[in-house]
């Protein structure tokens, strides 16, 4: 526990890190509930504000937990922080949870605030029989992306490469997979195709169909219906790719410096 209050702190210390994760998603709120208005989304029962919200909440997520989690892994690790703390008595294993329980507080308090601003300055409806679902999305949905990001890393040989993929991966899907897009935009099959086979789409659907006035019940229904919030076939995407990405992770992960290998 004293390791992950320790990555906390060391978070709060970084003015870049705190933007990107818990400011931006804020200010892409703000400024695409300004540029479409807080209307009815075209053919959906929501307004703008409603669709973006758990959106960007997601994007917040992702953000802590796949790209912030991943570069400061590959800068310790490229620092010699890593090599370092393998010679303490401090089980590796340990260290490793510390980071990624790290992330996934700061991963939860920046989608908190991003739904309570939703709720406070655009009118966003929260739906009591649906949060437990909803909870549990964007705790599977942090441990995933946790996974996925610390895979990059034991792929990548520096920091610089694993920004840059982080980056790469990350920005692209977030234009298909329901993040900076509204559903009412028409996107070519093979992008469709593309969103559906990896994790981000799944996580934006889960989370974000838990704020929709026109889906019933409590998303524990596993058949998918129409007009039924179900989030377990999407659950069950991110538990794949997550468990996939750790397994690769575990199997290359190195605690050296590039040149020292």
């Amino acid at each position: 526990m004293s390791q992950a209050i320790h990555q906390l702190v060391l978070f709060s210390r970084r003015p870049a890190a705190v933007f990107f994760v818990s400011v931006m998603p804020l200010i892409l709120l703000c400024l695409f509930t300004e540029i479409f208005g807080n209307e009815l989304v075209e053919g959906e029962a929501y307004t703008t504000a409603q669709f973006y919200s758990p959106a960007l909440a997601v994007f917040g997520v992702v953000s802590a937990c796949y790209t912030y989690l991943a570069v400061s892994t590959a800068s310790a690790r490229d620092q010699g922080v890593l090599k370092r703390i393998r010679g303490t008595p401090l089980p590796p294993s340990t260290y490793i949870c510390a980071r990624i329980l790290a992330v996934t507080v700061i991963a939860m308090a920046s989608a908190t605030i991003v739904m309570l601003a939703g709720a406070a300055f655009y009118g966003v409806h929260l739906y009591p029989e649906k949060l437990p679902a909803a909870l549990i999305v964007l705790v599977v949905g942090s441990f995933a992306f946790a996974a996925l990001g610390m895979m990059v890393v034991a792929l990548c040989r520096s920091n610089e490469t694993t920004q840059a993929v982080a980056n790469a991966t990350l920005l692209p899907l977030a234009f298909l997979s329901n993040i900076f897009i509204r559903p009412f935009h028409d996107l070519p099959l093979w992008m469709t195709t593309a969103a559906d086979i990896f994790p981000l789409k799944h996580f934006s659907l889960a989370f974000g169909d838990a704020f929709r006035p026109d889906l019933t019940g409590t998303g524990f229904a596993w058949q998918v219906s129409d007009g039924t919030y179900t989030m377990l076939p999407h659950l069950a995407n991110m538990a794949v790719w997550g468990i996939a990405a750790a397994a690769i992770a575990s199997r290359f992960f190195v605690w050296d410096p590039a040149d020292s290998r």
